[in-house]
């Protein structure tokens, strides 16, 4: 029970982040949505390493972690702006289709995917295809066409950051992995932050959306983390996995989105994919 009660806040949580991300990104540089919210994530995450005491990892661990952060970022960037430029509910269950990409890496290492995941990648594929049908009787919308296309870069992004952090997970621990993961992207986005010199908040009070997306995105991954040690990860990634659902349901209640009949179908069609490829 526990373990499905902590999966349950892991997937609020992102759902949460996702749509606060999506919404700020619509009014604020998309650099500054992200560095601000990964310095509070990084804050959280030296709290957690002092509090665990774990030792540095080895140089590949870390290296894994960095490139996980990486990977991270650059899927955040396309999955923000996707949510700013097109429909969230249409957007969010797309990106979470990333999580076919570690069963893709372990068939190609030699792993059986189960009868279920493949099932999962082609219903979620499926889904995706109805989602992205615009109405007949509808003007072509470029942004809508945009969004998708960035919804797709975000879940190849995304599990690429699922490979990447559970072997560096395994290799160094989830303390410092994590941290390094956030450190990475921090580093990567005051870079850019100093090349294009966005506008940055006014004050905490204007910071405060910003890094609560930060500390609700850290607060995940850590419930992610605890739930896999308290239950069957079967059980937890099938929970988890139904964060989509949290951002889908904002959009529709607090933006008032709607789309066609067939899109609806599409979103519920994708969403279960991602369960079955979850449940795998």
């Amino acid at each position: 029970m526990l373990a499905v009660v902590l999966a349950f806040s892991s997937s609020l949580c992102w759902g949460l982040a996702d749509f606060l991300g999506g919404v700020q990104s619509r009014t604020r540089p998309l650099v500054t949505v992200l560095l601000v919210a990964q310095v509070a994530a990084v804050a959280i995450g030296v709290a957690y390493v002092a509090g665990a005491g774990d030792p540095f990892p080895e140089l590949g661990a870390a290296a894994l972690a960095v490139g996980a952060g990486v990977a991270g970022c650059a899927a955040l960037a396309a999955f923000y702006r996707g949510l700013a430029i097109g429909t969230m509910s249409i957007v969010a269950p797309v990106s979470a289709t990333g999580a076919a990409v570690p069963v893709l890496v372990g068939l190609a290492t030699g792993e059986r995917p189960s009868t279920i995941q493949i099932a999962g990648i082609v219903v979620a594929m499926a889904g995706i295809v109805l989602a992205a049908r615009e109405p007949a009787d509808a003007a072509p919308d470029p942004d809508v066409r945009a969004s998708l296309l960035l919804a797709g870069l975000a879940a190849v992004g995304f599990g690429t950051f699922f490979v990447l952090i559970d072997r560096a997970t395994e290799l160094g621990g989830a303390p410092w992995s994590l941290l390094l993961v956030r450190a990475g992207e921090l580093a990567l986005l005051g870079a850019l932050a100093v090349a294009s010199r966005p506008a940055m908040p006014a004050g905490l009070r204007d910071a405060g959306p910003l890094l609560a997306i930060g500390a609700l995105d850290f607060s995940a991954t850590a419930f992610f983390a605890l739930a896999t040690q308290e239950g069957l990860l079967s059980v937890v990634s099938v929970v988890g996995s139904l964060y989509p659902a949290v951002t889908v349901v904002l959009a529709r209640v607090v933006l008032a989105e709607r789309v066609a009949r067939s899109q609806e179908l599409g979103v519920a069609l994708t969403l279960a994919g991602v369960v079955a490829i979850s449940a795998g």
